[in-house]
């Protein structure tokens, strides 16, 4: 069984950074695709970042892409999404999940954490 549990949310300015974390356990990095997922009040969940398991692949929505960096640390089992320049669209609540094949889509994945809540005040 694979646990994920996210950290680094809070409340940033327009233009401030965030780092973002996810711990995995019981499972190593190096055998899942991971990837990065927000939820706005109202809205769908949407693709965010994707990393593979060996960490050479690497995908980014439109809206994130120059401005969110996804990396890993499998030494740590750890999972971070980088962010920068952030705005209030960016507002909503974060979640990292793991999975197989490298995707952009919610449905490739199997485990999901709970997610933290972003907050970008304009």
């Amino acid at each position: 069984q694979v646990q994920l549990v996210e950290s680094g949310g809070g409340l940033v300015q327009a233009g401030g950074s965030l780092r973002l974390s996810c711990a995995v356990s019981g499972r190593t990095l190096s055998t899942h695709a991971m990837g990065w997922f927000r939820q706005a009040p109202g809205k769908e969940r949407d693709f965010v970042a994707a990393i593979g398991s060996i960490g050479t692949i690497t995908y980014y929505a439109d809206s994130v892409k120059g401005r969110f960096t996804i990396s890993k640390d499998n030494a740590k089992n750890t999972v971070y999404l980088q962010m920068a320049s952030l705005k209030p669209e960016d507002t909503a609540v974060y979640y990292c999940a793991a999975g197989w094949p490298t995707s952009r889509r919610t449905g490739d994945y199997s485990y999901w954490g709970q997610g933290t809540q972003v907050t970008v005040s304009s």
